[in-house]
């Protein structure tokens, strides 16, 4: 199907959340992988900023994607990149004030998409990330970011230690700028909208 986006709105606290209707499908990552373009991607336009500085983000941004009808079918939130060093203490330590009951408790949340960059080693921060979704009950997909800059023995030896780190059984290789994997990763978003 196909959508317009929709920004909604950005939300610092549970309290400024949009009621709850349609799936939400949550993008979570470190603030330099890449987690602005895949959106921009995904619904093929500019919805979310780009930006030069990572860990720009400080709050969930809500975008709305609204079928043929112009009604919503279902949400986007990205949510604060993880891991950057220039951000200030005080903020990263303000985060989880909104970001885990977003994550813990939205009954509408569907999918959680963890981005990882396949040009990086493993990380802790992601390992910790996915081992809270997994003890959180919540569905996710990790999703290796910036596959395009890979060749292909770099490509599959990437994504092998990523799962083997990470411990993934599967892991969906994407470009934002081929669109390389886009495809199967709105197979994801579609199916856990059912669901959700």
């Amino acid at each position: 199907m196909r959508y317009t986006t929709q920004f909604l709105l950005s939300a610092m606290a549970a309290a400024q959340f949009p009621a709850p209707g349609v799936p939400e499908v949550a993008f979570l990552g470190r603030s330099n992988v890449g987690k602005s373009s895949l959106l921009n991607a995904l619904v093929g336009e500019k919805a979310a900023k780009v930006s030069q500085t990572p860990g720009r983000t400080r709050a969930i941004n809500f975008f709305a994607l609204l079928g043929p009808d112009q009604r919503q079918k279902k949400i986007f939130a990205d949510l604060p990149g993880y891991g950057y060093a220039k951000i200030s203490k005080s903020i990263s330590a303000g985060w989880p004030a909104f970001i885990e009951p977003y994550l813990a408790d939205r009954e509408t949340l569907g999918l959680c998409i963890c981005l990882v960059d396949s040009n990086v080693p493993p990380q802790d921060k992601d390992r910790q990330l996915i081992d809270w979704l997994r003890a959180a009950g919540r569905e996710f997909a990790v999703v290796a970011t910036k596959i395009d800059r890979l060749s292909g023995n770099e490509r599959t030896r990437n994504l092998l230690a990523l799962k083997k780190g990470l411990e993934l059984e599967e892991i969906l290789a994407v470009s934002s700028k081929t669109g390389h994997g886009l495809k199967e990763l709105w197979s994801r978003i579609e199916a856990a909208g059912e669901r959700g």
